[in-house]
């Protein structure tokens, strides 16, 4: 019988997980230099807290049952658990904007993150800065997103910016009935699906018209300034235009963060909890699209778990972690190659085992990281030892005799 994983999972090999950490150290780098502090919360919740009030599809959850805590189910995103952890556990009195990160595995059913196809688990990085709203916030959080992938090597990326509260007004005058079934056409660009709709000419009209609503932000705000917008929608277009013109003043005097930005009306996220903007960062390596990260504001999310309700503003992002390996693999920004030992403790003699696992530790003592192996036997001459020790790159080889007296070669 073979064993295989089970559908939708995979294993990583020592170059996948050397590869992995290296680009989770980078990201790891710009939080902490931003301020972020990183959090870890618990793999399962409660069934109801990874719905957030409905905002995620219960379809798209890997449930469980338990007898004590009921219907439980695995994290499809950390937005959700990271909420309801500060809203029931730290509050905000007196601590507030905070600023967390975190590096962790999701899983979701059906198809994933970037076109994964029947994968259900994922790894993501990334951020949240809960209690700060307004458009200051927004740009941090597009900042540091653009200083994460400039820290990873990454180029040829564009951000692909939008506006939920805004796109959700805009699709305010379609029938209930067919209002989700617009939004889904529009969230998944397609036309034909568009077409095909029972609509009447003036709101097919409209729904080509928000699903054209993408471009350049010069080109794009006019057409929607133009639009017969009430005073919340006018509020969140003229937050919209502060925020680029922000990011753009930001981009002349900080010259090593340069991104395009794309403003994408249409554009809505599979978790229906955004309230403000929304985005996405999308690579276009070798022609083909890929998206590397999303994120977006959410300000009701935090009243969900607050004990007295009480709502505070959120922001954040996550990055598809499978997606940054596969356009960094052909950059030169990740490994090769495993580590290879420093050294390589060879006891002459049965007898020498012990001196050799006591001179193989004050090795490890000597500096912060030392990798020292042990050879255990199994090869009968000194020339295997030593041809063990090139194909592995260990550049010392130490004999350690019956006496414990070592003799160290130096391999090349």
């Amino acid at each position: 019988m073979v064993h295989q994983p089970p559908s939708g999972a995979r294993d990583l090999l020592p170059l996948d997980v050397a590869q992995k950490i290296s680009i989770e150290r980078r990201l790891q780098q710009v939080f902490h230099r931003w301020g972020y502090h990183r959090i870890i919360t618990s793999t399962l919740e409660r069934l109801d807290t990874l719905m957030a009030g409905g905002a995620v599809q219960r379809s798209t959850v890997i449930q469980l049952q338990d007898a004590e805590d009921g219907e439980l189910g695995l994290r499809p995103e950390l937005t959700a658990s990271i909420a309801r952890a500060v809203a029931t556990r730290i509050g905000f009195a007196g601590a507030w904007p905070q600023r967390l990160y975190y590096n962790a595995n999701v899983f979701r059913k059906g198809r994933g993150f970037g076109g994964h196809g029947s994968q259900q688990e994922f790894y993501q990085a990334g951020v949240e800065l809960l209690g700060a709203g307004g458009v200051a916030a927004d740009a941090e959080i597009l900042l540091l997103l653009c200083e994460c992938l400039q820290n990873l090597g990454l180029s040829g990326w564009h951000l692909v910016l939008g506006e939920a509260g805004l796109t959700a007004k805009l699709l305010d005058p379609f029938p209930v009935q067919v209002r989700d079934r617009v939004r889904s056409a529009i969230a998944n660009l397609d036309r034909i699906a568009l077409e095909t709709l029972p609509l009447s000419a003036e709101l097919r009209e409209r729904a080509f018209l928000l699903f054209d609503l993408r471009g350049r932000p010069q080109d794009v705000l006019p057409i929607v300034a133009s639009l017969d917008l009430d005073l919340p929608q006018r509020e969140a277009l003229n937050n919209l235009k502060s925020l680029v013109d922000l990011l753009n003043e930001c981009q002349s005097k900080i010259d090593s963060q340069k991104f395009q930005i794309h403003l994408d009306l249409s554009l809505i996220q599979t978790f229906d909890y955004y309230t403000g903007i929304v985005f996405e960062i999308v690579s276009n390596t070798d022609g083909e699209q890929r998206v590397l990260g999303q994120g977006g504001r959410y300000d009701q999310l935090l009243g969900l778990y607050h004990p007295e309700g009480k709502s505070y503003p959120g922001i954040g992002f996550s990055f598809n972690i499978e997606d940054l390996h596969y356009v960094l693999l052909n950059t030169g920004e990740l490994p090769t190659e495993t580590p290879g030992s420093d050294w390589l403790v060879i006891p002459e003699t049965p007898q020498a085992y012990a001196a050799a696992f006591a001179y193989s530790q004050k090795l490890r003592e000597s500096a912060p990281l030392v990798r020292v192996e042990v050879d255990l036997g199994g090869r009968e001459t000194a020339e295997e030892v030593r041809e063990y020790a090139r194909n592995r790159r260990i550049s010392q080889v130490v004999w350690i005799n019956s006496q414990g007296v070592p003799t160290i070669e130096t391999e090349t």
